[in-house]
């Protein structure tokens, strides 16, 4: 899976600009896939280059024309050559957990401080994706729904573990 296997997903139901790829990505995909505008862009480029989609130019007034990107035949092809190919392994990639892996060379009060930061976040990210839920529900197939659960019942998971294990590094640091 790479960015343009998202980009075409996206755009299988609709015409979408570069803005709106990156808020989608924000949103509804922001649990389990992201990329910059740096990453956005030069995508849509070559994949304009490829044939996979076109770009329209639409004129608005009083604001920057917009660029509307739409999937070529080419390109629902692509994507569903990606739908059917096989499953890659997920690749998770945690500073927080690095530096817990690591945190046998730091003091207890420091872990105790990257897992209380690493906590805050995650249930920020928990209420972000309740919210989504919540607000995108009567919109979502049965599989965008299924994504939103597996990203809940994640959060809910680890916000369970890092609270055991802040409790467990502050009773290592009294002793």
């Amino acid at each position: 899976m790479n960015s343009q296997d998202v980009i075409l997903g996206l755009l299988m139901h609709h015409s979408l600009s570069g803005y709106d790829i990156k808020h989608k990505m924000e949103t509804v995909l922001s649990y389990f896939n992201n990329a910059s505008f740096g990453t956005i862009y030069p995508t849509l480029s070559k994949m304009e280059k490829d044939g996979l989609i076109t770009k329209e130019s639409v004129i608005q007034e009083g604001r920057p024309n917009k660029n509307l990107y739409s999937i070529t035949e080419e390109g629902q092809h692509q994507f569903k050559k990606y739908m059917y190919s096989p499953v890659e392994d997920n690749e998770f990639k945690s500073d927080a957990m690095t530096r817990l892996f690591f945190g046998e060379f730091v003091e207890a009060h420091i872990m105790v401080g990257v897992l209380e930061e690493f906590l805050k976040r995650t249930k920020a990210n928990l209420e972000k994706l309740r919210q989504l839920y919540v607000d995108c529900q009567h919109e979502m197939s049965p599989t965008q729904e299924i994504c939103i659960q597996i990203g809940i019942n994640n959060s809910e998971s680890k916000i369970h573990t890092l609270t055991q294990g802040i409790t467990r590094l502050k009773n290592v640091e009294q002793k």
